[in-house]
């Protein structure tokens, strides 16, 4: 199963985002992992799940090898 994240994208770009177990709240965000992390420890939310979302998106058609 996909998690469409483009509303996140479209909210946070080029940030990190700690986001809760369900993968779609946002619980943290910032400049740099250690900020997304603070925020949601802060927030109660003791095992985010952290991630950076690009600044851009990029179509990519092909395989690694």
């Amino acid at each position: 199963m996909t998690t469409d994240w483009t509303d996140l994208y479209h909210q946070y770009r080029g940030q990190w985002v700690a986001l809760k177990s369900d993968e779609r709240t946002v619980v943290g965000s910032g400049a740099t992992a250690q900020q997304a992390l603070n925020k949601a420890l802060a927030n109660g939310v003791t095992e985010p799940i952290l991630s950076k979302l690009p600044e851009r998106l990029v179509a990519y058609v092909g395989y690694g090898a």
